[in-house]
């Protein structure tokens, strides 16, 4: 069975659903309307993580669609995407970097999407000609790296994805390039059932410009013999292998679950890279944002539990003004500390600045800024009004 047929028989109907999770006939009522607005798919391998008799089930609330989503609290697009984008489906915030969306489909669509906007939906975000994107890569000599996202790029034909990546390889300014993925995770077949993705990759990870995977283990349970194997069939291409996971409410808001996830990472050879902040996006702020005063306080006891290799990652807000590091909380509990890890403005990179403590915001925007205070930070006008 190819990875196509496999991708066939995902579960992408309530119909299909109620085969490996009962659902009662008032929440599929209610789920219908969710479905519509945001699709489903799972594919087997991911369902089967599943307890089918445990409703909290971490992998469950992830992946399977929930009456929550019918709270609209958020907006679509948090971090600013639409007004960085320079081409259709090219996104250069950062001066050194630019993010491709390549697809609109995923192998399993997460509930919790910060592209929920579009990911399965008809939509005119995604890249229509890829040379076009690489024309403005080769004519802005200040872009390094590109990310090639979506949706999932790996749910391509592994021909297309090897036309991206023969535009791009002739581009001498370019010192990696980046696949953001969870098809490690929610479809490891794709790559353990397709020699020739793996031979491709291999080819354009050479030892002067490797190919970066930056996918997204979120819980220990996902790392399985298959999610392992897929992992390390793409560290024996080459490539180098980073993880971004979201905090998310109900799945590893817990210091045991996040310290057991990093470790577990590194002993695979997958390197933790960022801890985000679920972001505010219509029909998943209630449903899975945890506060930043207990984020931090979950972050800082996990990583109490780890050593210096598993405890490398940071944990950020991906917000309109850039990455924003959240670094601490001052001694008297009455503000938060955060830096500038990368800012859409060169300027603002490696400031810090406050903003007052409310336990139960969960994002900068709901923070109230602080315009004197002992602590030595450097805040200015400019930076409070981030």
């Amino acid at each position: 069975m190819t990875y196509e047929d496999e991708l066939e028989v995902s579960i992408n109907s309530l119909e299909k659903l109620n085969n490996f999770i009962e659902v009662s006939d008032i929440e599929e009522q209610k789920l219908k309307e969710v479905v519509k607005r945001h699709p489903m798919c799972i594919t087997q391998y991911y369902m089967s993580l599943i307890d089918p008799n445990d409703p909290h089930d971490p992998i469950r609330k992830m992946i399977v669609p929930s009456i929550e989503e019918l709270d609209a609290s958020g907006i679509y697009d948090t971090s600013g995407e639409c007004e960085n984008t320079k081409l259709v489906g090219l996104q250069h915030k950062y001066s050194q970097t630019v993010l491709i969306l390549a697809t609109n489909r995923c192998a399993a669509y997460c509930r919790y999407c910060f592209r929920k906007r579009l990911v399965g939906l008809p939509n005119k975000e995604i890249i229509n000609k890829f040379s076009e994107a690489a024309n403005y890569i080769n004519d802005n000599k200040e872009i390094n790296n590109v990310l090639i996202s979506g949706g999932d790029p790996f749910v391509l034909p592994t021909q297309l994805i090897e036309e991206f990546l023969e535009l791009l390889s002739p581009i001498s300014h370019l010192n990696f390039i980046r696949f953001g993925t969870r098809v490690p995770v929610t479809f490891p077949g794709r790559i353990l059932g397709d020699p020739d993705l793996l031979e491709v990759l291999e080819s354009h990870s050479k030892k002067n410009r490797r190919i970066y995977i930056v996918t997204h283990f979120n819980h220990p349970r996902e790392i399985t013999n298959k999610s392992t194997d897929a992992i390390d069939r793409l560290i024996r291409c080459g490539l180098i292998i980073s993880n971004q996971a979201v905090l998310l409410k109900g799945v590893n808001d817990n210091a045991d679950t996040l310290a057991e996830l990093q470790n577990k990472l590194v002993s695979i050879g997958v390197n933790p890279y960022y801890v985000f902040q679920c972001r505010p996006v219509k029909r998943v702020k209630r449903h899975f944002q945890v506060s930043l005063y207990r984020g931090y306080k979950l972050i800082e006891n996990a990583k109490a539990m780890l050593n210096g290799q598993s405890k490398r990652f940071r944990y950020v807000m991906s917000h309109r003004t850039g990455k924003i590091e959240i670094i601490g909380i001052t001694p008297n509990e009455e503000h938060f500390i955060f830096k500038y890890h990368q800012a859409k403005h060169p300027s603002k990179i490696g400031r810090v600045f406050r903003r007052r403590l409310d336990k139960v915001a969960g994002w900068l925007d709901d923070l109230e800024p602080v315009f004197s205070s002992p602590v030595c930070v450097t805040d200015t006008m400019e930076e409070l009004n981030a």
